[in-house]
């Protein structure tokens, strides 16, 4: 599971993006619920979930760990079992407790972050788009978006569950074309919370046993 983990969540939640295409298809339907979502988020001062992350090859989860995520504006903090992955606003932070090993990096400008709310804004540019009708998703009774990669990159479909009634995400599917898979699904959701104000800060004071790589 911690190959997993480190494969997916710390290298694998870059995703490449694709650029426009003329080609590109986007439901109606599917947009408006999106990018409804997406006003309801940004409206707020941050957000909060509590998920289950899944993980698993050949399109079956194989286990389920629990996660938290934390954003505000464009920066964010995901956690999964011992590793730790900050967004700062200008670089990414890796931290895995178990081998002691910081990576840090500067987003790349053609990619995003894989977290339980990017393909939100990623979709406008990066997948053909459509609208698959409702899906009971543990008890909510969602909105199922599919987004197709319109060029190649890595994935071979993402599947989206929306509840539009709260304007949240319920659940995320990713895909990949090698067959690995990688699911959110949002437990617990919060937001306007007070924050401490070293949230989104990375210090290297806490980690001086670790090996830090800047990359």
């Amino acid at each position: 599971m911690k190959s997993i983990i480190s494969k997916i969540i710390l290298g694998g939640f870059v995703v490449g993006a694709v650029g426009l295409s003329n080609a590109q298809k986007i439901d109606a339907k599917a947009k408006k619920i999106l990018d409804d979502i997406t006003t309801n988020y940004n409206s707020k001062k941050n957000t909060y979930f509590k998920f289950s992350f899944g993980s698993g090859v050949n399109g079956q989860v194989a286990k389920t760990e629990p996660g938290i995520y934390y954003s505000a504006g464009d920066k964010y903090k995901l956690k999964i079992m011992d590793t730790e992955q900050i967004f700062d606003g200008s670089k990414i932070y890796n931290i895995n407790a178990e081998d002691m090993e910081v990576t840090i990096a500067k987003p790349n400008g053609s990619s995003t972050m894989f977290s339980p709310i990017n393909y939100l804004s990623t979709y406008r540019n990066d997948y053909n788009v459509t609208y698959g009708g409702k899906k009971n998703v543990n008890g909510v009774n969602a909105d199922f978006i599919k987004l197709t990669p319109v060029k190649a990159n890595g994935l071979s479909y993402v599947y989206l569950f929306v509840d539009s009634a709260k304007k949240q995400m319920v659940k995320l599917e990713q895909h990949g074309s090698n067959k690995d898979v990688a699911v959110i699904a949002i437990k617990e959701y919060k937001e306007n919370q007070n924050l401490d104000a070293d949230m989104f800060v990375f210090d290297k004071n806490k980690y001086k046993n670790y090996v830090i790589t800047e990359l």
